[in-house]
C-alpha cells in the first residue's frame, strides 16, 4: 500500500458508532455473566463504583474491571456471537501476560475508558505503524481486556472483516524486548486448530508486530479514569 494511504488520522477520524449503555446497566451485565464470580471482584462494589462514576462520567464510558482482577482468559469465554461463545487461541496460552505498555491505569479494581474507537480507517496498517499515528492524534490503544470489555457489553462491534487489534497489551520477554505478537479479536473462520465448532465465535488471538491485515483496525481511547 502507498504511504500517501497510511496518512496519520486526525482526532476527528475517530468516531465510534456504537453507544454504549449507562454505566449501571453496564454493572449489571458484567454481574449478570458471572465476572464478579469468576474474578472475586466484588458485584456490590462494582454496582457502587458505576453508580457513582455516572455523575460526571463523559457520554459513552466503559466500564472496565483492571486485568490485575479480570485477566483476558476468564473473560473471552464470556464473549457470544450467535450463541458462539469466545476463546483464545491455543498459542496464546499466556495471554494474561501481555501487561499494559504506554498506558496508565488508574488505581482500583474499577476504571472508565471514554471514546472508544475500533478503527477502521487503520485497516491494513500495521501495529508499528499505528502506535505512533494514535499518539499523534491524542489517543491510546485499547488493552486487550478493554476490548473485550467492549463486546461483552456490544458484541456487535465485532464484525466479519472490520475487527480490531489492542495493542495496548504487549509481552516483555526476559531479555527485555518485546514479543513480537500483539493481541488483536476477531471472528473465528472454524480452520486449523480453531475447529469448526468454532466457525463465527468470538476469537482472542494475535498478530505480528509489523504485518499488515485489511480486516483489522487498532481500537483505541481518549483516556481512562478511575
Amino acid at each position: 500500500m502507498p504511504d500517501a494511504q497510511r496518512t496519520a488520522p486526525t482526532a476527528d477520524a475517530f468516531t465510534s458508532t456504537f453507544p454504549l449503555p449507562p454505566l449501571a446497566d453496564q454493572a449489571e451485565r458484567l454481574i449478570e455473566l458471572g465476572v464478579p464470580a469468576l474474578t472475586g471482584v466484588d458485584a456490590g462494589e462494582l454496582r457502587a463504583y458505576a453508580e457513582k462514576a455516572a455523575a460526571d462520567a463523559p457520554a459513552g464510558s466503559l466500564l472496565a474491571v483492571h486485568p490485575d482482577a479480570a485477566p483476558a482468559s476468564a473473560l473471552a469465554p464470556l464473549l457470544r456471537l450467535a450463541d458462539k461463545p469466545g476463546f483464545v487461541v491455543v498459542d496464546m496460552e499466556d495471554a494474561d501476560s501481555f501487561a499494559p505498555q504506554g498506558v496508565e491505569l488508574p488505581d482500583g479494581p474499577f476504571y472508565l475508558a471514554h471514546g472508544l474507537d475500533r478503527g477502521d480507517h487503520m485497516g491494513n496498517w500495521s501495529p508499528e505503524e499505528a502506535l505512533p499515528a494514535l499518539t499523534a492524534a491524542g489517543r491510546t490503544p485499547l488493552l486487550l481486556t478493554e476490548g473485550i470489555h467492549w463486546l461483552l457489553q456490544r458484541p456487535e462491534v465485532l464484525e466479519r472483516n472490520k475487527c480490531f487489534m489492542t495493542i495496548g497489551s504487549r509481552l516483555r520477554k526476559p531479555n527485555g524486548s518485546f514479543d513480537a505478537r500483539t493481541p488483536a479479536i476477531w471472528i473465528s473462520n472454524g480452520t486449523g486448530r480453531d475447529g469448526r465448532e468454532r466457525k463465527g465465535a468470538p476469537k482472542v488471538g494475535w498478530c505480528w508486530w509489523n504485518n499488515r491485515h485489511t480486516w483489522l483496525g487498532f481500537g483505541s481511547t481518549t483516556g481512562r479514569n478511575g
